[in-house]
């Protein structure tokens, strides 16, 4: 008796989520950002996907690269242009970082010194 009616309750559970858990959320897809050689690098910018795809919110990019060599920072588009980020900012160093995207416009920059202005940034869309 017990076992059935916790089968019952993760049931319930488990169709409360599906209906309340965005539709963009149920239908996200993960994608690594550059190639599955060389990643989050200096060549990111031309990232053909990048340019020619449209990510919806929700999608998850997942930055794989050398830890302690890079790292990753969400920024805004001021912030991408001037390769520089807030105090405040989340910076990602893990090497195999996991970010959703928003709706809009997506900036990402390495925030170790010069890489950014060497190229390491990126921008996606979301919609």
């Amino acid at each position: 008796m017990a076992v059935r009616v916790c089968s019952t309750a993760v049931v319930a559970i488990v169709l409360m989520l599906f209906l309340v858990l965005p539709r963009d959320m149920v239908d996200a897809a993960s994608y690594i950002v550059g190639d599955r050689i060389n990643g989050w690098d200096f060549n990111i910018s031309n990232w053909p996907k990048a340019k020619t795809f449209t990510f919806k919110p929700g999608d998850e990019l997942v930055f794989t690269y050398e830890p302690g060599k890079y790292d990753v920072v969400p920024v805004n588009d001021i912030e991408y242009d001037n390769c520089g980020h807030a105090l405040d900012s989340k910076v990602y160093r893990s090497g195999n970082d996991k970010i959703n995207l928003v709706d809009g416009s997506n900036y990402f920059i390495s925030d170790f010194p010069n890489q950014c202005e060497a190229g390491m940034k990126l921008r996606v869309f979301a919609k």
